[in-house]
């Protein structure tokens, strides 16, 4: 075709709807959507496991006693609240997550930000750590039994060990990604090793640290049952299993939600925490 074929054909054609561009634009690669357009599409992500929750529970192919149905996990719940002390066992999960995921951050930031910023730590720390992380944390409970006891520390201790490796090796990547331009510049004007970590590489792994926190987070709920194996009386957890042996289904579905639930909701937090520190900052970069 000529260039002049070309351009009468796109005279003569006519410009493509606004409707078909959005559409375009919509499912483009790593494309952007408008707030309203992203609600709708998580409204629809959640509505329509529910609705095929509630048409397989109804249709009756699966005995409710293995499947009941969203109603039944709603009474549940208003039963689980007004007489078995679901606001205590809610209490009580939250205390051994947050702990566990707090005692292990206090330590994984500062050893992963010493072993992204030097090379002989890294060297020393690095493998071993790679090692332990494989090792599963339910295998460590006869340990921390012998060791710690059955009380609270020993929960809190389950979930620490769950999540510290992890989180160790993860902040060491974040601080890896430091930009050595950033690094150098500093130490062309004279900066010291102690103000290259204080003020150019924890301040610029600072938004990746906080992301690492909040995804370490929600690996501090994976571990939360198995936490509550260790001689528990109480928590979702334990509510969990102790169902399990009676066959009520809809409290295992009601806990397994509410955990979900209580997860998505500080995850969230951590989403807006990290808007509201690092929002102007990431704009300025």
């Amino acid at each position: 075709m000529s260039t002049v074929e070309h351009n009468l054909r796109h005279a003569i054609e006519p410009p493509r709807p606004r409707a078909a561009r959005a559409k375009r634009a919509l499912w483009s690669v790593r494309g952007e959507m408008p707030r309203s357009t992203y609600l709708l599409f998580a409204l629809l992500g959640l509505l329509i496991p529910l609705l095929a929750w509630w048409a397989l529970a109804a249709s009756g192919i699966v005995d409710r006693v293995f499947m009941p149905g969203p109603l039944d996990v709603m009474h549940r719940l208003a039963t689980w609240w007004g007489d078995d002390g679901l606001s205590s066992d809610i209490a009580i999960s939250v205390y051994r997550v947050c702990a566990g995921w707090a005692l292990s951050a206090l330590f994984a930031v500062p050893l992963g930000l010493l072993i992204g910023t030097f090379a002989p730590v890294r060297a020393m720390l690095e493998p071993l750590t790679d090692f332990i992380r494989y090792m599963p944390a339910v295998a460590f409970i006869p340990l921390v039994m012998l060791w710690i006891g059955i009380d609270e520390s020993a929960k809190i201790a389950i979930i620490f060990i769950g999540t510290f490796f992890q989180m160790v090796l993860m902040v060491a990547e974040n601080v890896r990604f430091v930009p050595m331009a950033q690094i150098e510049a500093a130490q062309t004007m004279g900066a010291s090793r102690e103000e290259l970590v204080r003020l150019v590489i924890f301040p610029c792994a600072k938004p990746a640290v906080l992301d690492t926190l909040r995804i370490t987070m929600g690996w501090a709920w994976t571990y939360l049952v198995v936490a509550e194996l260790v001689a528990a009386n109480s928590g979702l957890g334990y509510s969990i299993l102790k169902a399990q042996r009676y066959l009520q289904t809809d409290k295992i579905f009601a806990g397994i939600l509410l955990i979900g639930l209580i997860g998505l909701m500080i995850d969230q937090m951590f989403r807006l925490l990290h808007r509201i520190c690092f929002g102007q900052w990431l704009a300025k970069r």
